[in-house]
């Protein structure tokens, strides 16, 4: 049910053919914005940044790796079971979530690059907004500017929901409870994650 394709939605798209701008930017915003699993994961991926220039590049590398994948696969019609794209896109946050906790150097004794695994899960989450997209049933006359025009909204999104995260991130950080609760509140993301995980695999299994 993460940012679900809504029938008027559906509806709208399903009727209309050529190129429509405005109407998928707004689309790919709301998808974004709505988009719960993506939002935790951005969440994770700022939650210790503190420099601008640092949360540009971790965002510009999701962003990159969500485009890629989430472009190419509606244009070459990638056929992903959604349960399985999604569960992936869950254990995603918890992947973040533990890395905040610095299980893996406990775990492992050593640090995964960062850089990387965000964007290996930029790609993953590309495929479940790819996956969603196809729902749509959007017509291949004006594909293409739609699909860009899609992910332009999808950005916007993004960056709204990104500019409330570290406004709210902002002013925590200056309290005496942030460091108090960081630590409990990447175990509620952690938690989330596996609850995100679990409904998608158990959605799989239902189906099936």
């Amino acid at each position: 049910m993460a940012h679900n394709v809504t029938e008027g939605d559906a509806g709208y798209i399903q009727e209309i053919w050529g190129v429509h701008i405005i109407p998928f930017m707004y689309l790919g915003a709301k998808h974004m914005v709505t988009g719960y699993d993506h939002i935790l994961f951005l969440l994770g991926v700022v939650f210790f940044l503190y420099k601008m220039k640092h949360v540009a590049i971790y965002v510009s590398i999701f962003a990159v790796g969500h485009s890629v994948t989430m472009l190419a696969g509606v244009y070459f019609g990638w056929n992903v079971n959604p349960y399985i794209i999604d569960a992936l896109i869950g254990l995603s946050v918890v992947y973040k979530a533990l890395d905040n906790l610095g299980a893996y150097q406990r775990w492992f004794g050593f640090q995964p690059d960062t850089k990387s695994a965000t964007l290996i899960f930029g790609l993953i989450h590309g495929i479940g907004l790819a996956t969603k997209i196809q729902d749509y049933e959007i017509a291949r006359d004006g594909l293409i500017p739609n699909l860009l025009a899609f992910n332009v909204g999808v950005e916007i999104g993004q960056l709204l929901a990104l500019a409330v995260i570290l406004i709210v991130m902002g002013y925590w950080r200056k309290t005496h409870s942030f460091w108090k609760h960081a630590y409990t509140a990447n175990v509620v993301m952690m938690s989330m994650g596996f609850v995100l995980m679990g409904y998608q695999i158990t959605g799989y299994f239902v189906t099936t």
